[in-house]
């Protein structure tokens, strides 16, 4: 098994990555999905995060309403890093737990947001890094996913510097041209990883 650790900054196209990945055969192991799920309706997760942030972070269908609780954690570090505390055990338990259901000689990618920020590069055969210009950032944040300057910036600003990614990666893929262009990366890297295994 090739243990393969993917990310790279909010805006990056890291998902893109990891679907062209999964189209080849890798297990990818989404930590956001993953992320969503400790916190759904009914789960202790989620009662944990109430317990800490108070029932303002329930919308009204009962569920974590994740605009207010962004609001509330990507501008104040302390709140961010207790909320950190409560989700990211979570979520490497279950990525933990769906690795071990992969094949022997599988390629296995845990698609992780905040890979280098928790410090866990090192836990991986292969990092890869996706990378783009912290513009191209701004303005897909932006222009594509709607919001505004000031919360695309805290959203930059609260992930691991775009240098600290790079220093932790063994392979990169940049990121700031066309579909075609990444997708081209992508096959290529897939070959590496594949020989690899």
């Amino acid at each position: 098994m090739l243990r393969v650790g993917l990310t790279g900054g909010i805006g990056s196209g890291k998902s893109e990555v990891g679907r062209g990945l999964a189209a080849h055969g890798a297990v990818v192991i989404d930590a956001d999905l993953l992320a969503r799920e400790v916190v759904a309706s009914g789960t202790a997760g989620l009662a944990e995060v109430v317990q800490a942030f108070g029932p303002g972070v329930l919308g009204a269908d009962g569920g974590l309403d994740r605009p207010v609780l962004g609001r509330r954690v990507f501008g104040d570090e302390e709140a961010r890093r207790r909320l950190e505390a409560i989700i990211h055990p979570r979520v490497r338990a279950l990525a933990a737990e769906l690795e071990t259901s992969a094949a022997a000689d599988a390629v296995v990618v845990h698609d992780i947001p905040l890979l280098v920020e928790t410090g866990q590069a090192h836990d991986f055969d292969v990092v890869v890094v996706v990378d783009v210009s912290p513009d191209v950032q701004l303005d897909r944040l932006t222009r594509t996913r709607g919001m505004s300057i000031e919360d695309a910036q805290d959203r930059m600003a609260a992930q691991a510097t775009r240098e600290a990614r790079l220093a932790a990666a063994d392979q990169v893929i940049h990121n700031s041209g066309n579909l075609e262009e990444l997708q081209s990366q992508v096959d290529a890297l897939w070959q590496r990883l594949v020989a690899r295994v």
